[in-house]
Parts: structure tokens; sequence; C-alpha cells
């Protein structure tokens, strides 16, 4: 694709990247056939190609209009077109540098402004995300049903055991998880523990891809920062790598590198710390699961792959192999590479289009009766259950008690 940007953009790093990624794509169209958006509305410019156009429009010197605000929000971001694409183009990081360039020009109606900064302000403080949470689910059972399903039940954390292993890894508990899932890291911990490897919790907080989501990347890097201030002492002391299992947050925090590039104080700090940065379905493999007499006979799953695990992470095919192992019989899922319509914050702005994604992921999930839907990310299990009396379970919650039952 020729390109003619502005010499404003094309001089800095940002351009330089943006006009090598627009280069590369042929505008062949292969995207849009796997892109989720795409197919809902037929429309070429919510689709990988058409939204490659209006960026390169913008990067052109093209004064961006509301509507190409719109539909760059109507993307999920969930990677599915780089995984199509023959020839490599670089969509993440293109899509992310069309809005923040249409986010300095188009002034957004208040609303989706206060929207915006609600989110950004909410759900990475802990604090007030459990105080709201908790208050939530003490009215749930005097809400209507409709809002009752959208508001999780609570679950409580198990034990964790202490660290007495030569072998440590960090895990980073992230925002809203602990709040929603707290046993997820817990049950990790425990089948670590087993493996003679201590799971060490980090103060870090939010890893930053809530304000990549809403096209604050300044905060984002602030994010960063302080989360490798946190990590680096226990990684120089010998921590062999950050666990997150999260995959949404696993993408993002393995992107550092990118984020920090420019960054001469935390540049190489940023490189190390996205090649230590592990799904635990890279840490355990299937021998392990056998020694750890794992059972999970008789029991049916559905798994969803999150787009950040198998487009953003590339680890398509691991979990389903390490709960295979462990002898859960898992259904076939057809459109398994398809996004549920979690992806970030993306449930809660464009929820006219996450519902009819959600619903055709679980008309697919539930054809043949799973006990269990398993994922690998809190966004998709969270979004997923409020569609579905079939409990939505994280992977590793299997390993770690193969009888689950509830949610």
């Amino acid at each position: 694709m020729q390109t003619r940007l502005v010499d404003a953009i094309a001089q800095t790093t940002r351009g330089a990247e943006a006009d090598h990624i627009l280069r590369s794509c042929v505008h062949c169209g292969f995207c849009n056939a796997t892109c989720p958006t795409y197919q809902l509305r037929g429309d070429e410019l919510d689709g990988p190609r058409g939204r490659i156009y209006l960026i390169k429009q913008v990067l052109e010197g093209e004064p961006p209009s509301r509507r190409t605000q719109q539909h760059l929000d109507r993307c999920l971001t969930c990677l599915n077109c780089m995984t199509t694409c023959p020839s490599g183009v670089d969509y993440r990081h293109l899509v992310e540098i069309g809005r923040e360039q249409v986010e300095r020009q188009v002034a957004r109606p208040w609303a989706d402004r206060l929207q915006r900064r609600l989110l950004r302000q909410i759900l990475p403080n802990q604090i007030l995300f459990n105080f709201l949470l908790r208050t939530g689910q003490a009215l749930r059972p005097l809400l209507p049903g409709s809002l009752r399903r959208r508001i999780p039940e609570r679950h409580h954390r198990g034990s964790w055991p202490p660290p007495r292993h030569a072998r440590r890894m960090l895990v980073l508990q992230g925002c809203v998880q602990p709040a929603l899932q707290p046993d997820i890291d817990a049950a990790l911990a425990r089948l670590l523990n087993r493996l003679d490897i201590s799971l060490i919790p980090t103060q870090g907080g939010c890893c930053g891809a809530i304000d990549m989501h809403l096209s604050a990347e300044d905060a984002a890097r602030d994010r960063a920062r302080h989360n490798i201030d946190a990590w680096w002492p226990q990684l120089t002391a010998g921590a062999e790598a950050i666990l997150i299992t999260a995959s949404g947050c696993g993408a993002h925090v393995r992107d550092y590198g990118h984020l920090l590039r420019e960054d001469p104080d935390y540049r190489d700090k940023a490189l190390r710390v996205s090649e230590l940065t592990r799904d635990p379905c890279e840490i355990l493999n299937p021998e392990d699961i056998r020694r750890l007499a794992v059972d999970g006979r008789n029991r049916t799953v559905a798994f969803h792959p999150p787009c950040s695990l198998q487009h953003g992470l590339k680890l398509g095919g691991r979990v389903e192999a390490l709960l295979h192992s462990a002898g859960f019989q898992l259904l076939p899922v057809a459109e398994s590479h398809l996004c549920c319509g979690s992806a970030g914050t993306y449930s809660l702005l464009q929820p006219d289009l996450a519902a009819p994604l959600r619903q055709r992921k679980l008309e697919h999930l539930e054809r043949d009766g799973p006990q269990l839907i398993a994922t690998a990310n809190i966004g998709c299990q969270t979004h997923l259950q409020a569609g579905t009396d079939t409990p939505v379970v994280h992977w590793i919650k299997l390993l770690d008690n193969p009888g689950l039952q509830g949610r």
C-alpha cells in the first residue's frame, strides 16, 4: 500500500512505525473473513481493511470525523485479523496509533467522555471496585433478573501455600480479578506448590490494558512503569517469571517492551519484563498434570480460548492439551477463533455488538451440553457467565479441583 503521511507525523517514531505497517498491507481482504464486527454489520469500514484505510487517511492529513471514531471504537482489538493476515500486518499497533490520533482531533459527546472516564477511574482501583462490587452483590437478590445476571456471585479465595521452594515465580493479581474471582491465582499457587515452585503475589496494580483500550496511552505507560518498579527487586533476586492468569493482561504486559521502547530509563527493563511474562499454560505441561494425578474423567468441558490467548499470545491449543491430559472430555466448539464480545471494556461500551457476539459464542459452546465452560481470561469468564446458567470457570480451577460443580 502506498502512503503519503504528513511530515508532522511521518517524522516521528510512531509515524514511521505506522508507515511501515501500512506499506505491508496488500488490501487483500482476508482479514474481513474472520472479523467479528464485519460479520455482524457487513460494513467495509467495520472490518480491518476498512479501518486501515480510515487510519491511513487520518495520517495523510484528512480530518477525522465522529463517524471515523465510531468505526475504530467498534473494533474489538481481538487480533483475529493478525492471525489471518498473510502479509503479517501489525494491525494491533496500527489501530492504537490511529485511535490516539483520532482521539486528539475528535471531541466525544459528554456522556461518552464521562463513561470512559468512570471506567478508567473505577476498574483499576481495587478498593473502589471492590466496594462497588460488594454493594451490588449485597443488593443482588432485590434486583430484576436482567440486572442480577450482570452482577457475579461472591467468591472466596482458598488457601495460598507459603513460599518455601527455591524456584520462585511472580504473579500479577491485576485489578478486577481479585474481587471477581479471588481463588484463580491461589489455585495456581497450589498447583505450582505441588511442582516445587512458589508463587509470589506482587505489589503491582492494573497492567494498563484498560487505559490502552480507552486511548489513554500516557496513563498506560505510567502503569507499566509502576509495575516494573514493583517487580524489579524480585526479578533481580531470582524470580524466574511473571505469571498472569488473565490472558488479556498477559498479552498487554508482554507488549511492555514495545510500549516503553522510547523511554531510556525503562526501555531495557520493559524488554526484560516482556521476555519473562508467561501464561500459566507455558509453565505447566501435560507431563506435570499426569504427575500430579489430576483426574478430570467423566467431566465434559467446552473450552473458549480468549482472543488474547490464541491471537495475542499465540498459545492456541496449549490449554486444551493440559485439560486433555487431565482426562477431561473436551467437546468440539465451532468458530472457536471468534471473539465472545468481552474484549476488555468493549462489552460495556458497545453492548449492542457484544450481546449478539456472546449469544453466538454460547450457542456453539453449549451445543453438546457441557457440564462446564472453561476459559482463560476473567473478562471472558464474567461476560459469558452473564448469558448462561452453565458454570463458566477458569481452566486453572479445573486442574486444582477437577470435580468442580458450581461457579
